[in-house]
């Protein structure tokens, strides 16, 4: 069967599932030169299986709010594959989670895993729960008694699940807690513990300064450098304002962030002390738009980024955010790189109008990977029972990273994407990860 074949039968079959079908095709469309020149990946049905997941687990959650109310929320764990090593892949908790979101955010986990270089598997899960408005008892309660249902599933060698939106640390921390409880066992089977009880340093840091290292290394490529660049980050969550620290660490110029309300632009730039105000606010679940109060800047509501001049952009807030009119904007306020913080963040015909104008464009399953390349750090750690240092991790980190970029880049020469300096790295980290998957696949057999 053909790829053309095989996205024929996923849309007809999943039609009801659109983020889904939006991440196999990028991801389809951009391997058919591998998968061409590779036989035994149609003789083995390597593509077929792999947008299929190995199972997707549903639970019912049963909890209580402040009030003594019994409220019930929908659960799942989509695995999706273990030919590389554990399932590994977030838990998110927000109202917007169902399967087709997580099947896509499953589907792309295997890849970026893949690209980390390190043995792990794909996955996601989470809940339709919504954190926001709750106390941290009703958080508490929820978190135990999601885990409740989950810990049958998951085990430090089969499925290590993680952080997303919605969990942080205080949610892994209640998860964990119950996962002992019920299982009375200390078992790396979270990341994002706590450090001093299981957790690696800089694991906050990891995704936002991750996304920033692969985009030096695009930066280098093409003789240039971050210092003195306008950067737009969309999204103030823990990946927005560390990516908006390690480009000012840099020498670059943050001009933006953003939420659901609005956009805040500072045309003087974020330094460490207006990050570290924003943090803060953000952590008290206090309006963004405070900040002109208190630094100046101007306050866009109800406003995205893009209609901003500058030389980067790094959309970090969520799924789909960037549609093909924000691309335009971005192109004619003088865009040339574009760096995926969050996971899938432009549709598919923003990402076709910016490759079309030629500017740089880096995928979130290759620029963002730094966040779980931390987490199997973190759980090499826990296997070994020996904690690594914020240097020799960060060190460890930017060797990632550059691994990332440089195979991305090389698979865009091989395959003939690189044209003039443009470099494709969407096709190319496709390759990459595909590769690497396939290649498992296909020496397994049909056991997998």
């Amino acid at each position: 069967m053909s790829i053309s074949q095989a996205i024929e039968k996923i849309e007809a079959r999943y039609a009801h599932q659109p983020e889904f079908i939006q991440a196999v095709k990028e991801v389809a469309i951009t391997i058919a030169p591998l998968y061409d020149s590779h036989p035994e990946y149609d003789t083995f049905k390597v593509f077929e299986r792999l947008v299929e997941p190995d199972r997707v687990i549903a639970f019912r959650i049963n909890w209580e709010n402040d009030k003594g109310e019994v409220q019930v929320n929908r659960g799942w764990r989509v695995q999706f594959s273990n030919a590389l090593g554990p399932y590994k892949g977030g838990i998110r908790f927000h109202p917007t989670v169902n399967q087709s979101v997580l099947k896509f955010l499953g589907f792309e986990q295997i890849f970026k895993n893949a690209l980390t270089g390190l043995p792990m598997g794909g996955a996601k899960g989470g809940s339709d729960f919504d954190p926001k408005g709750k106390s941290d008892n009703e958080i508490r309660r929820f978190c135990y008694a999601f885990m409740r249902e989950l810990h049958p599933y998951i085990n430090k060698d089969t499925d290590v699940p993680a952080g997303d939106i919605g969990v942080g640390g205080r949610e892994i921390s209640y998860m964990f807690a119950m996962y002992k409880n019920l299982t009375r066992e200390y078992g790396g089977v979270l990341t994002g513990k706590g450090v001093g009880f299981g957790g690696s340093l800089m694991r906050t840091e990891a995704t936002g300064y991750g996304a920033v290292y692969f985009l030096e290394n695009m930066l280098t490529a093409q003789n240039e450098h971050i210092a003195g660049k306008r950067v737009l980050i969309s999204g103030a969550g823990n990946v927005s304002l560390h990516a908006a620290e390690k480009v000012h660490m840099l020498g670059g110029v943050v001009v933006t962030v953003s939420d659901s309300q609005g956009t805040l632009y500072d045309e003087k730039g974020l330094n460490q002390e207006k990050i570290n105000w924003l943090k803060e606010q953000k952590a008290k679940s206090q309006p963004l738009a405070d900040y002109v109060a208190v630094y100046g800047g101007e306050w866009f509501a109800g406003q995205k980024p893009w209609h901003i001049k500058g030389d980067i952009a790094i959309p970090s807030a969520t799924q789909n955010e960037v549609n093909e009119g924000d691309a335009k904007l971005m192109v004619e306020n003088g865009i040339k790189y574009v760096v995926e913080g969050a996971n899938m963040p432009l549709t598919a015909e923003a990402i076709d109008h910016i490759r079309l104008h030629r500017v740089h464009y880096a995928p979130g399953k290759a620029a963002n990977a730094g966040g779980v390349a931390v987490s199997g750090l973190e759980m090499s750690q826990n296997s070994v029972r020996q904690y690594k240092s914020f240097e020799q991790i960060d060190a460890r980190l930017k060797c990632i990273m550059k691994n990332i970029h440089d195979s991305a880049a090389e698979a865009s020469g091989k395959y003939h994407q690189t044209d003039k300096g443009y470099i494709d790295y969407m096709t190319g980290a496709n390759i990459v990860g595909f590769e690497r998957v396939a290649d498992a696949l296909v020496a397994y057999g049909i056991l997998n």
